[in-house]
């Protein structure tokens, strides 16, 4: 199966962001920012195969001109938190050639013109020459306001309200999808790309009865490692490669995905080994021969061929890696719940006694007897002073909010014996006494 990507992100001007620079980095030209003062220069940006700009008919012709749309994109904006442009950042077949993926660039950018009024400013890019040379991807800067014979016009509030937002991006990513795989199938290709999350995958395979696809998809899905750490994987595999050692992820993220495809390669070893096996058992049954026969005849295809050995060794370890990862996050979660369960069980201690304690000091301020009341509130000082360090805290942390219980409890007998009064005053007038 190809690599699917869609992602889409905005340019803001609240974190430093102008449409200009943006526009001339994904270029590689030399553009000046006329609200800002600033020239943007990146001719010497490398990896940069086509650019064009599409807009939509009846367009001004400044619009045709990438200084002149994005200077009017900036102009047009006067909010200093203002969203002044979109960018579509899509990855394209490296089955195709290079003719065809610009012209699969091309008709996603002309379905964005169409659907939403706006001018789409079209960079298609090269792999990083020291990254993986399937990367061929390609980014599309588009207004964020229509673009009309007058100019730029309404802001595409579909593409930015919650509501309709999220529905429009999934839209254009199953779109994305489909002129990918009739791309692809034109040109006489078996790849085909997937927009969906692997696990509406797996169901729709199980929804198709396809077991075995299923299970190929039962893994995690890859994550995006990143410029910094892509930098420092690909310099770990060149060092392997040179020393004629095994590549070893140097970072977390790398690491991850190191783990997801080689999962995914060994998933991918035994959906062939097991089809194979299956068209054997079954070529056995056709020719008559007994159950067992066939079993045998289908383990054999199972674990026999080119890498047999390989792929049942690195089975196994994969298995025990994903056993002993399962154990660690277990164990992680347990411990988790024992410490959730020891702070709550502080936390209703400390409850307790603050409250035991507030009692007691709010009884020691009705005592008459000075000295009294003293050494009481010096025995529960003491108390706390004791307590504070088997729950884990500060003494300030029983002491203020013990004070602060105190007068809640002195405010409420205070009501109460106020209460109490009229009640008696009442019964007086009544009696008439």
């Amino acid at each position: 199966m190809a690599s699917y990507h869609l992602s889409v992100k905005t340019v803001k001007r609240s974190v430093g962001r102008t449409a200009t620079a943006a526009a001339a980095y994904r270029a590689g030209e030399r553009l000046s920012c006329e609200r800002e003062g600033r020239v943007h220069d990146y001719t010497r940006k490398q990896g940069i195969e086509e650019t064009f700009i599409l807009v939509p008919a009846g367009a001004p012709a400044w619009a045709a001109d990438r200084a002149g749309l994005w200077n009017a994109v900036e102009g047009r904006e006067t909010r200093r938190n203002s969203v002044t442009a979109r960018e579509w950042e899509l990855a394209l077949p490296s089955e195709l050639s290079s003719e065809g993926r610009a012209a699969l660039a091309r008709g996603f950018a002309q379905a964005l013109v169409d659907r939403y009024g706006i001018a789409a400013d079209v960079a298609l890019h090269a792999p990083h020459r020291e990254g993986d040379q399937r990367n061929h991807h390609a980014h599309i800067l588009t207004t964020t306001r229509v673009l009309a014979s007058e100019g730029l016009t309404d802001k595409t509030r579909i593409l930015d309200a919650a509501k309709t937002g999220g529905a429009e991006i999934a839209d254009m990513r199953g779109l994305w999808a489909q002129m990918q795989n009739a791309a692809l199938e034109r040109d006489g290709l078996e790849a085909r790309v997937d927009h969906r999350s692997l696990e509406d995958q797996r169901e729709a395979a199980l929804d198709r009865g396809e077991e075995l696809v299923a299970m190929t998809l039962d893994r995690d899905p890859e994550i995006k490692l990143g410029p910094a750490a892509s930098s420092m994987e690909r310099k770990a595999l060149r060092e392997a490669e040179r020393d004629g050692t095994e590549y070893e992820p140097v970072t977390e993220r790398g690491a991850q995905v190191h783990g997801v495809r080689q999962q995914r390669s060994l998933m991918a070893d035994l959906l062939e080994r097991m089809v194979q096996a299956r068209d054997a058992y079954t070529s056995a049954r056709e020719a008559d021969a007994s159950r067992l026969s066939a079993a045998t005849e289908a383990a054999r295809a199972l674990f026999s061929g080119a890498g047999a050995k390989d792929f049942a060794a690195n089975f196994t370890q994969a298995y025990e890696e994903r056993e002993a990862e399962r154990q660690r996050a277990l164990e992680a979660e347990r411990a988790q719940a024992r410490e959730a369960e020891r702070v709550a069980a502080l936390e209703a201690a400390r409850g307790q006694l603050i409250e035991q304690v507030a009692v007691a000091w709010q009884d020691s301020r009705e005592i008459e007897d000075l000295d009294v009341a003293k050494q009481r509130q010096q025995a529960l000082v003491s108390q706390v002073k004791q307590a504070v360090e088997r729950l884990g805290c500060k003494f300030d942390d029983i002491a203020e909010p013990v004070n602060a219980r105190a007068n809640e409890i002195k405010e409420q007998r205070e009501l109460e014996l106020e209460r109490t009064r009229d009640i008696g005053r009442d019964i007086s007038d009544g009696w008439g006494l």
